[in-house]
C-alpha cells in the first residue's frame, strides 16, 4: 500500500494556494479587462427594467417561458410563446448597490475548498517526498475539474455564450497551474 500524506501536513500549500488564487482574480476581474464583455447590454435598457419593475421579481433563477409539466410543454400554446420568443434563462438579483463582501468571502471559501480537495486526492495517492511534477499532476488536474469543468455545463444545457465559457476555463487552468506551483513547492519532504 503507497504511503499517504496527511492533510495535516497540507495546510500551509491549502491556505497560500487559496490566497493566491483570491488575489489572482481579483486582478483578472477588477484590474484587466478581460471579462469586460462577459455579458452583452440590453437593447433600451431602461424600457425593459421599467417594464419588469411592476412584477417585482424576487431575486431568484427564471426561465422564460416555463412550463409547469412535460405535457404542458407539447400545447400548441406553449409552442407558440417559444416561437414567439423571448426566450430566455435569467438572474434576479436584489435590487441596489451590489455588495461584493459576501461574494468574496463565498469566492474564497470556494477557493480554499478546491484546495483542500486537491490537497486530499494528491495526499492519499502521493507520500511525502514525492518530486515536484508529481504533485504537480495531481494537484494541477483536481484544482482545473474544481475550477473550470464543472462550468461547461452552463453553456452546454443553459446556452450560457461559449465565449464567457472558455475564459473562465482559461481562468481556471491558470488558478489550477498555479495551485498545482504553490503545492509543488511546498509538498513535505
Amino acid at each position: 500500500m503507497t504511503e499517504v500524506t496527511e492533510l495535516t501536513a497540507l495546510w500551509l500549500p491549502i491556505l497560500l494556494s487559496a490566497v493566491l488564487i483570491f488575489v489572482v482574480s481579483s486582478i483578472i476581474h477588477m484590474a484587466l479587462p478581460w471579462h469586460k464583455n462577459d455579458y452583452r447590454k440590453v437593447p433600451n435598457e431602461a424600457k425593459v427594467m421599467e417594464t419588469l419593475r411592476p412584477f417585482a421579481l424576487p431575486p431568484g433563477d427564471y426561465m422564460m417561458p416555463r412550463a409547469t409539466s412535460t405535457n404542458e410543454m407539447r400545447t400548441p400554446e406553449f409552442t407558440d410563446k417559444l416561437k414567439k420568443g423571448p426566450v430566455m434563462v435569467f438572474t434576479v438579483l436584489p435590487s441596489g448597490q451590489m455588495a461584493m463582501g459576501a461574494s468574496l468571502v463565498q469566492w474564497f471559501v470556494y477557493s480554499l475548498i478546491v484546495s483542500l480537495l486537491a490537497a486530499y486526492v494528491a495526499g492519499r495517492a502521493l507520500p511525502a517526498g514525492t518530486d515536484y511534477l508529481q504533485v504537480f499532476r495531481f494537484v494541477g488536474t483536481t484544482a482545473f475539474i474544481g475550477y473550470a469543468v464543472a462550468l461547461w455545463q452552463m453553456s452546454i444545457w443553459y446556452r450560457r455564450s461559449w465565449a464567457t465559457t472558455f475564459k473562465a476555463t482559461v481562468d481556471g487552468l491558470l488558478y489550477a497551474l498555479l495551485t498545482a506551483g504553490v503545492f509543488g513547492w511546498l509538498w513535505p519532504h
